[in-house]
């Protein structure tokens, strides 16, 4: 278990990536718990490591963790977060429709 915890926090940026490929993760979005349970999940899949659901509830919990000191989720109730990650906005200073 302490292995999975690991992937999750020397591969963060890989699996922001990976999650916003399926779910909606932008600068400023908001982003749900189960959204992230499911895409951890997914993303532990991929590598060829099958997790159970309490498992992947427990990572989930240890990946929002990190993220929340890291302040790139920031928390807005228990099961959701703001994401503040400004590589994932939409639009960048400099784009047309930029505001």
């Amino acid at each position: 278990m302490k292995k999975n915890e690991n992937i999750l926090s020397q591969e963060k940026d890989q699996i922001l990536n990976f999650l916003k490929t399926r779910f909606p993760l932008f600068h400023n979005s908001n982003f749900f718990f189960r959204d992230l349970q499911y895409g951890i999940r997914s993303y532990f899949e991929k590598k060829g490591i099958k997790i159970t659901y309490p498992q992947a509830e427990k990572y989930a919990y240890v990946f929002a963790n990190q993220l929340e000191t890291e302040k790139v989720f920031v928390k807005v109730n228990q099961q959701s977060w703001k994401v503040n990650y400004p590589e994932f906005a939409t639009a960048q200073p400099g784009d047309p429709f930029h505001f």
